[in-house]
């Protein structure tokens, strides 16, 4: 298999489920190079790699070994995705699966202008598979004239990391100061909204006056977020991190008292996921395709947001850790070996070259 997509740093969603798929890849004996096709950049090493430019994607793409392209894309179908998708789908004798993570972009307005004869149309029908992590985005694929058959939902998979509780993190001094902490992760783009959330902190403080609220994300927002924070009488409270390496998230979601995601659209959040599996409460904006487990809000203002998450925090227990399997991982093999017409088994031993 070659893995096409964003791969950390920064961890994000898509990156999270980018590590663990491989992972999952390899301890079943399937060798799994990856392409990053982020502007971040690390050394190449243990079969990943950061092309400079399209030149040298390209090169990879006729260099590595493989049966099966799986690309994974977050955001917007964009030009320049579409444009990758189709260099990918002329690579001859190779297979091509596109796992596209914004659940939301199927009520975007570009989701809603979904039509076969449009460009996005024309690429996607490409693909040999289309995996959406909602059966809102398989209706999508399906309204791009997409046939059935190589539309499959596929709910994304968070990390099977388990947080070294007793570590300390950067923000251990912020913990020992505030309580209850409450913790949002995600990007500081439009959708995320969290406006809503700073000025929900300062009701939320009128009644408990050591609440505190973390953001952990980095986006085109970044600068707006800092100012609007700094321009609140309560900009101690609010700790903007950052990007935040994938093991100290999962340390700052264990430790925290409630996560947050509160969004304008969305689609499912890996973040939520490993709350769950962490057994911390999660308050999120119903988006009709929430985990069971979830405290649900709709149409949120910063009032009656405040008082949803004092409801949440007045629950006695916090809830069981959920249980994680691998069937969705298992599922996405179960895929390959459909492509490859062989045996699950087989498909660690394909000598097939691409270029």
């Amino acid at each position: 298999m070659l893995l096409l997509g964003p791969f950390p740093p920064p961890h994000g969603g898509v990156q999270t489920h980018l590590v663990t798929l491989r992972q999952f890849l390899r301890k079943s004996g399937v060798s799994c190079p990856v392409i990053n096709i982020t502007g971040h950049r690390k050394t190449e090493t243990d079969d990943v790699y950061y092309p400079k430019h399209a030149i040298g994607l390209i090169r990879l793409l006729l260099q590595l070994k493989y049966d099966i392209i799986h690309l994974h894309f977050g955001g917007n179908l964009t030009l320049r995705l579409l444009a990758l998708t189709l260099v990918c789908c002329l690579v001859p004798r190779v297979r091509t699966v596109l796992t596209f993570h914004s659940g939301g972009y199927p009520g975007s307005a570009a989701g809603k202008r979904a039509r076969p004869w449009t460009l996005r149309g024309f690429v996607l029908r490409r693909l040999d598979r289309l995996i959406g992590v909602n059966a809102e985005l398989v209706d999508m694929y399906r309204r791009f004239g997409v046939v059935p058959m190589r539309a499959r939902f596929i709910a994304p998979h968070g990390s099977n990391d388990r947080p070294v509780l007793e570590a300390a993190v950067p923000e251990s001094r912020f913990f020992a100061s505030h309580g209850p902490v409450l913790l949002t992760v995600g990007g500081l783009e439009p959708e995320y909204d969290l406006p809503l959330q700073i000025e929900m902190l300062g009701l939320l403080r009128q009644t408990i006056p050591d609440a505190g609220l973390i953001i952990v994300g980095s986006g085109s927002l970044a600068q707006e977020i800092r100012d609007r924070i700094d321009a609140t009488p309560y900009r101690d409270h609010v700790l903007l991190c950052g990007d935040v390496p994938h093991a100290e998230t999962l340390q700052l979601i264990a430790k925290c008292d409630l996560l947050l995601r509160t969004t304008l659209y969305d689609g499912d959040s890996i973040a939520v996921r490993e709350a769950l599996l962490l057994g911390t409460p999660v308050l999120a904006t119903d988006n009709g395709m929430r985990p069971a487990g979830v405290h649900l809000i709709a149409g949120a203002r910063p009032d009656s947001l405040a008082v949803a998450v004092k409801e949440c925090l007045q629950r006695p227990d916090r809830p069981e850790a959920v249980q994680c399997d691998e069937r969705n991982l298992e599922a996405v093999l179960e895929l390959y070996a459909e492509l490859c017409g062989e045996p699950e088994k087989s498909l660690s031993s394909s000598t097939s070259v691409a270029g």
